[in-house]
């Protein structure tokens, strides 16, 4: 990317600056779900890598012992309760009801006591009870994995920064419908919302999680 003229660098600019992960992190798996990973779907991403990313950083969060969230897609009948989000974007309607498409894939179906939220909008956050969850949990850190990069992974990267917490977004262990897109919504991510580690580094992190 060239820069106009007269305009810094992002790093003479003050971005990228590096956040440290605290001490006591959450797990947060976004929409993995049928619809994106099943063949034939209309959201369907045509890869699986993140996925199983995804199942092992959700086995490295099991063994340390910090909170899992999962969060799922559901709609009413006719959309009401997504509202224009709902009437803008055709392809959430594989998420009205109890539609085979917004079932958790089973590499990585939550285990008993993770709370699964169900939301109708991008973020995690907006409309859930996930911030006070993590709050009562003394969390100040939040891994992110899941789908899609430019839409769910980085509204919820950008609310949980907003709400007070570190967001580190898993970069083997988020997706999107195309390449462009995601390495764009990542680089804007670590410029400005949060840290985006690879698996091995978020791994090692959390064989240092103690809880």
């Amino acid at each position: 990317m060239t820069a106009r003229e007269g305009v810094q660098s992002d790093a003479e600019a003050g971005f990228g600056r590096r956040l440290t992960p605290g001490a006591s992190p959450a797990l947060v798996v976004v929409d993995m779900v049928r619809a994106y990973f099943e063949p034939g779907e209309q959201l369907y991403m045509g890869l699986d890598d993140c996925l199983l990313s995804a199942e092992r950083v959700l086995a490295a969060a099991r063994r340390a012992g910090i909170p899992v969230l999962h969060t799922t897609v559901s709609f009413v009948e006719g959309g009401m309760d997504g509202g224009y989000f709902f009437r803008k974007v055709g392809a959430l309607s594989v998420f009205v009801g109890d539609k085979p498409g917004g079932r958790i894939m089973p590499q990585v179906a939550p285990h008993p006591g993770e709370p699964v939220l169900v939301k109708q909008y991008a973020s995690a956050f907006f409309g859930t009870s996930l911030a006070s969850t993590l709050r009562a949990q003394g969390v100040d850190t939040v891994i992110v994995v899941g789908v899609s990069t430019s839409g769910c992974i980085r509204a919820t990267a950008v609310d949980a920064l907003q709400h007070g917490f570190i967001p580190l977004v898993v970069r083997d262990a988020v997706g999107d419908r195309a390449d462009g897109p995601h390495e764009a919504n990542l680089f804007d991510i670590q410029a400005k919302y949060g840290e985006v580690l690879d698996e091995a580094a978020v791994l090692e992190y959390l064989g240092g999680v103690t809880r």
